[in-house]
């Protein structure tokens, strides 16, 4: 390879590498060409998977300040570019593992941060950006249907006490009026005989 097309193939790489959200470097020993099409097709939503030069890759990520993959360069090596969900990635590629255990994930990177391989298997068991935003709206609903309900409560249990109020006097409506009158009556009266 001409040293021309070697840097315009790291930049390219490293590109790629700033471009995503995250990356998992993985080995392909063994696997056919149509096996690792079924991969590419499986998380083609979320990630671009490509075949890629250990050495010019090694290259491109310390050119990109990735140093998830140092040491990590041999043997046939393929990386899941994640550019959409890195968790719907992160599921597509250990499924796929555990049907093909050819393919092995070596390290990850997201958000700039290391990956090991076991930190992808926790992000895959994660459940997808959807169905935690859809948990989190349906809390936030909860919530906010309990805040109604006591921020009604007071007002609710004030109507019925003056209800109450209102019953119990209109059912001693004149025999609470006509005492309240006649004290009325008799204190006037008696400042008047003094």
């Amino acid at each position: 390879m001409a040293k021309a097309d070697r840097t315009a193939a790291i930049a390219e790489i490293a590109d790629q590498f700033r471009e995503s959200g995250a990356a998992v470097l993985t080995e392909y020993r063994g696997l056919t060409v149509a096996q690792l099409s079924q991969l590419r097709n499986s998380i083609r939503e979320h990630a671009t998977y490509a075949v890629v030069k250990n050495t010019l890759t090694e290259k491109a990520a310390q050119e990109a300040g990735i140093t998830a993959f140092d040491g990590q360069f041999q043997g046939p090596s393929a990386i899941a570019f994640v550019t959409g969900d890195p968790v719907e990635a992160a599921k597509g590629l250990r499924d796929f593992a555990k049907a093909h255990p050819l393919l092995v994930i070596k390290a990850g990177v997201l958000d700039g941060k290391p990956l090991t391989t076991e930190e992808i298997t926790k992000l895959a068991d994660l459940e997808s950006r959807e169905v935690l935003l859809a948990k989190m709206a349906g809390a936030m609903k909860g919530s906010l249907t309990k805040a109604a309900y006591l921020f009604n409560a007071p007002l609710s249990q004030t109507a019925r006490v003056v209800e109450a109020l209102r019953q119990k006097r209109e059912e001693q409506g004149p025999a609470t009026e006509a005492p309240a009158a006649e004290a009325t009556t008799d204190v006037a009266e008696g400042g008047d005989e003094s």
